[in-house]
């Protein structure tokens, strides 16, 4: 079921998230050749095939409504740094599901991830009108659960033996959750973090 108003350019001051289109199929590319961004997630930077594979059907799952994919892209170079998206869509139930996220490694800790999902979560509650945003991750990966934390995202518990991902197998995944009345103490302590990290960027 589509969403209308799901997808718009969002933009902050580190990054701007983009709908993804096929202009940006070579920026995606190089960005995802990182073994290391694949540890716990399909591995989209296995092979040039299968990465045609994976941005093909991204860009179709945009034409059709049925997700919201977009390029990361890095406002001061203009380069593509990772993608995100909005996907198990559930209009009905004003709910829907922030994932498929990843960075360039050089990007971890950047403020990058902070802002994007400062950005998705501003467009899910105040124009998308949600109700509840959800997460989820292999539950070891220690990394992105501590991300969902810092939101804070409230852990709401383990589906075991959950998904079998390509290059991963069998997984158990962690969900989180934020929901409509805890968005402003989000949001607060959002701009808080992006607040530091920005600082830290000048100071480099």
């Amino acid at each position: 079921m589509s969403w209308e108003g799901l997808l718009a350019r969002l933009e902050g001051e580190l990054v701007a998230l983009e709908p993804l289109e096929p202009r940006h199929e070579r920026g995606m590319r190089a960005a995802c050749e990182h073994p290391e961004i694949w540890t716990w997630t399909t591995p989209v930077g296995e092979s040039s095939a299968f990465f045609e594979s994976w941005f093909a059907a991204s860009v179709a799952e945009n034409a059709a409504g049925r997700e919201g994919v977009f390029a990361t892209v890095e406002r001061a170079s203009g380069e593509v740094i990772g993608s995100t998206r909005y996907l198990n869509l559930r209009p009905e139930h004003r709910g829907l599901e922030i994932g498929a996220t990843w960075l360039r490694p050089q990007d971890w800790g950047s403020g990058a991830n902070i802002e994007a999902k400062s950005l998705m979560l501003e467009h899910a509650f105040e124009a998308l009108g949600c109700m509840r945003v959800e997460f989820k991750t292999d539950s070891r990966n220690e990394r992105s659960r501590s991300a969902l934390a810092a939101l804070p995202a409230q852990f709401e518990g383990i589906l075991r033996e959950h998904m079998i991902v390509r290059g991963v197998g069998v997984r158990d995944s962690a969900y989180y959750s934020v929901i409509e009345p805890e968005w402003p103490q989000v949001r607060e302590n959002l701009a808080r973090r992006l607040r530091a990290a920005r600082s830290r960027r000048r100071m480099a």
